[in-house]
């Protein structure tokens, strides 16, 4: 059983989807998850995949909160090697470029190639963005508060459920995986 990562997209942000993540821990443990942990309240959470899960790990996750906690949850896993990979992929490691300006996208899926070209690089300047794969990688550099290249943005133009992570904390969860 390898390590992944859970990421959930929108709880405990703002005072919606409030999930206390110690229950969550003990929820998904009864659910034949193991050494399940959680880093920060926003619905990072750490496992081993049991080999023996009838339907895909994320949608597990998803029907275990909705079971339990009543609430609708999207769910995006990735591998250790892929947050590895999603680290060592992000175009804006530059010089003079402060990691708390930095966020990632994780996607469910890949995009559709002809959804890619509905997205504007001008939406928001001087904010950039650069999609690679399942993930998308932001460059806030006054911030991500006033910016127009939201996670609704990208979720609608695209087709595609996401989750956004700051730089800071991707960089710890691959940390964390590897423990």
């Amino acid at each position: 059983m390898s390590p992944l990562v859970i990421l959930l997209r929108g709880v405990n942000v703002g005072g919606r989807a409030r999930l206390p993540m110690a229950e969550l821990r003990a929820a998904l443990s009864d659910a034949g998850l193991a050494d399940v942990r959680t880093h920060l309240q926003s619905g990072n959470l750490l496992v081993r995949e049991p080999s023996d899960l009838s339907i895909p790990l994320a949608g597990a996750v998803e029907q275990v909160i909705e079971d339990r906690f009543g609430l609708h949850v999207s769910a995006v896993t990735r591998t250790r090697e892929e947050v590895a990979d999603v680290v060592g992929r992000n175009p804006f490691l530059e010089p003079g470029v402060s990691p708390t300006t930095l966020h990632t996208v994780f996607l469910e899926t890949d995009p559709d190639s002809s959804r890619l070209a509905g997205l504007d690089p001008d939406r928001s300047p001087p904010d950039r963005f650069v999609v690679s794969g399942r993930e998308i990688y932001i460059h806030y550099p006054g911030g991500s508060g006033r910016s127009k290249l939201s996670l609704d943005y990208f979720e609608r133009r695209l087709g595609v459920v996401g989750t956004a992570r700051n730089w800071n904390t991707v960089i710890k969860l691959l940390e964390l995986l590897a423990t």
